[in-house]
């Protein structure tokens, strides 16, 4: 990684974390926002990475990974990245075209589990097809909510954790957020939120994005080897609700085509929702489309 690919990537981060640590984090508001997908096609689209084997992540046909299971698998492995560009990773749509998916993050938790409805109702009226990754958290803070959402084709839910960890085999943390301290605490942070929107929409969730996207590449391929895959992003679109209206404007009208943009949904005083409400239609002007993520990547 280049270091000014690494300097990008950092800022961000601090901006993915704003959104979910609370209202009075201030955490590089003045950062660059947009980073060029790292991903290569073949990571987007499902087709393999290099030294990664479909066998040796893909969970068995015949029965449910258990924890065991992974802590079998990877309890002694040891990871060589950190940060958002971990193999198999999906940074950005499998597309040069102008289509654009929408990701919003409901963290959850102290600051993190109010819900945003002008930004909602506004994807609602101009009828804009988005990506919600919800934290279990959140769900059990807005239970009726988070029912009217599910039962809405427009959106697909996502998978944001149980607890809203960065995910790590080590402990490393992101941002004051700390991470996951081994195979084993990975498992329980994807699954039991997993379990939950199993139980709650009736399939089990195909993404997951881990609290600030931060994750190692053992973390990363225990995501694959529980059936999600995991989503990053290639435009912080509101610097974790840290942005002003103007601020996410500028930036998510900017998007490139293939751009995964993450914003929140859980800061209804913060800017995204005036700022989405005006970037839309500006890209839609341009000839731009919207996707939710299950119906680019597979």
């Amino acid at each position: 990684m280049t270091p000014s690919r690494r300097a990008v990537l950092a800022a961000m981060a601090g901006g993915a974390l704003a959104g979910c640590a609370g209202p009075q984090s201030t955490v590089n508001r003045g950062a660059s926002v947009t980073g060029s997908p790292s991903a290569p096609a073949a990571i987007a689209t499902g087709r393999g990475t290099p030294g990664s084997s479909p066998s040796a992540t893909a969970p068995s046909a015949s029965r449910a990974v258990t924890r065991a299971d992974i802590v079998a698998r990877y309890g002694h492995a040891v990871p060589h990245t950190w940060g958002f560009d971990a193999p198999a990773v999906v940074h950005a749509l499998p597309t040069t075209g102008r289509v654009i998916a929408l990701t919003f993050d409901a963290c959850g938790g102290p600051g993190g589990s109010g819900y945003d409805r002008a930004l909602i109702d506004f994807l609602r009226r101009r009828d804009i097809p988005a990506t919600l990754f919800i934290n279990s958290r959140w769900i059990d803070a807005n239970p009726a909510i988070f029912r009217r959402l599910a039962a809405e084709p427009l959106f697909e839910i996502a998978n944001h954790g149980t607890r809203h960890r960065p995910l790590s085999v080590t402990g490393r943390s992101a941002y004051g957020i700390p991470g996951t301290r081994s195979a084993a605490e990975v498992y329980d942070e994807i699954s039991g939120n997993q379990t939950k929107l199993t139980r709650l929409l009736g399939t089990p969730p195909r993404f997951f994005r881990s609290g600030t996207a931060y994750c190692d590449d053992v973390a990363a391929r225990i995501v694959t080897a529980l059936g999600e895959r995991f989503v990053s992003f290639s435009v912080n679109g509101d610097g974790g609700a840290t942005f002003t209206p103007e601020q996410v404007r500028t930036t998510v009208a900017a998007a490139p085509g293939g751009s995964i943009v993450i914003c929140h949904m859980n800061h209804p005083r913060g800017g995204t929702a005036r700022g989405i409400t005006a970037a839309v239609p500006q890209l839609l002007a341009t000839g731009h489309s919207f996707t939710r993520l299950s119906d680019a990547v597979h």
